[in-house]
C-alpha cells in the first residue's frame, strides 16, 4: 500500500518500536494515531510530529477505551489503513519456583495484554479498514503484530510471555485467510533482543552482554530496524500471513 495520506493506528506508540514506526510513517507522508498509557511521552511525541499525529490514552485490554481511540482517530483523519501493534509486557515468573506456584494473576495479565489486547485493537481497526476504497489489488488495509523470538525458544521464567507471543504467531495465518475476503493483509514480526523500554532498566554492561549473544550483528537490535521491516510489509502486497523473525539469527538458550 501507499504511505502518502494513509492513516496508522500504533499501539505502544509513545516509545520504542511504536515510536520508531510513527516517525518513519510520518516521514513518508502518513498520519498516525498513537495509543499508549504514557500520556506524557505520547502527547509530547504527537506534538513533535505535528498535525499528522494525535495521541490517544488507551488501555488495549479495555474494549471501550480502544473503541474511543478508534473513534477519535476516525474523527481526526477519516480512515484507518494500517494497524501496528507494539504494546506488550513481559514479567518473568516460573510456573513452580522457590516461592511456590505462579501467581495466576500475573500469567493472565501478560496473556491479556499481549494477546487479547492485540486482538481487541486489530478487530476494531479491521472493522474500519473494510470501509476503505481498495487499491488496484483490492487492498484496503495492513495489520502488523509483534511477537518475539520467545514464541519459539522461550527461556526459563518466560512461560506466560512465550505463550502470549506464540498465540500471535499461531493466529497469523488463519486471520490472513479470514481477512483475505476483506482485502486486508496481516503479518507478524518476531523480534529477538532489541534495545527497547522492556530492556531499559538493565545496566549497559548487561545489555552489551546480551548483544554479544546475537550471531550477527553482535549487538541488540534497534527500534528503527523493526520500523524498516514494518514499512516493507506495508509496501509489499505479497507479504501476507507470515511471521518474520527479526533477530540476527539468535536462538535463545534455556536461561
Amino acid at each position: 500500500m501507499e504511505f502518502q495520506g494513509n492513516v496508522a493506528v500504533i499501539t505502544g506508540g509513545a516509545s520504542g518500536l511504536g515510536e520508531s514506526c510513527a516517525r518513519m510513517l510520518v516521514d513518508r507522508g502518513s498520519k498516525v494515531s498513537l495509543l499508549d498509557l504514557n500520556a506524557d511521552k505520547g502527547e509530547a511525541l504527537a506534538k513533535e510530529l505535528g498535525d499528522g499525529a494525535i495521541f490517544c490514552m488507551c488501555d488495549v485490554t479495555d474494549e471501550a477505551a480502544v473503541a474511543a481511540a478508534v473513534a477519535k482517530t476516525m474523527d481526526a483523519f477519516g480512515a484507518i489503513h494500517f494497524d501496528i501493534n507494539c504494546a506488550g509486557v513481559g514479567w518473568p515468573a516460573k510456573i513452580l519456583g522457590k516461592g511456590g506456584r505462579i501467581d495466576m494473576n500475573i500469567f493472565q495479565k501478560v496473556v491479556t495484554i499481549n494477546l487479547f489486547g492485540t486482538v481487541i485493537v486489530m478487530s476494531q481497526c479491521a472493522e474500519q479498514m473494510v470501509k476503505n476504497q481498495g487499491n488496484a489489488d483490492g487492498e484496503k488495509g495492513v495489520i502488523i503484530n509483534t511477537a518475539s523470538a520467545a514464541a519459539f525458544e522461550g527461556q526459563i521464567g518466560q512461560a506466560s510471555y512465550s505463550a502470549s507471543k506464540a498465540g500471535l504467531v499461531g493466529m497469523t495465518l488463519p486471520v490472513a485467510r479470514e481477512f483475505a475476503d476483506y482485502g486486508l493483509r496481516i503479518c507478524t514480526i518476531a523480534p529477538g533482543l532489541f534495545d527497547t523500554p522492556l530492556l531499559g532498566a538493565l545496566p549497559e554492561h548487561v545489555k552489551d552482554s546480551l548483544g554479544k549473544m546475537v550471531p550477527f550483528p553482535k549487538r541488540l537490535g534497534v527500534p528503527m530496524e523493526y520500523a524498516k521491516l514494518s514499512m516493507q510489509i506495508i509496501e509489499n502486497a505479497m507479504l501476507n500471513g507470515e511471521t518474520i523473525r527479526l533477530d540476527g539469527a539468535i536462538r535463545m538458550a534455556a536461561r
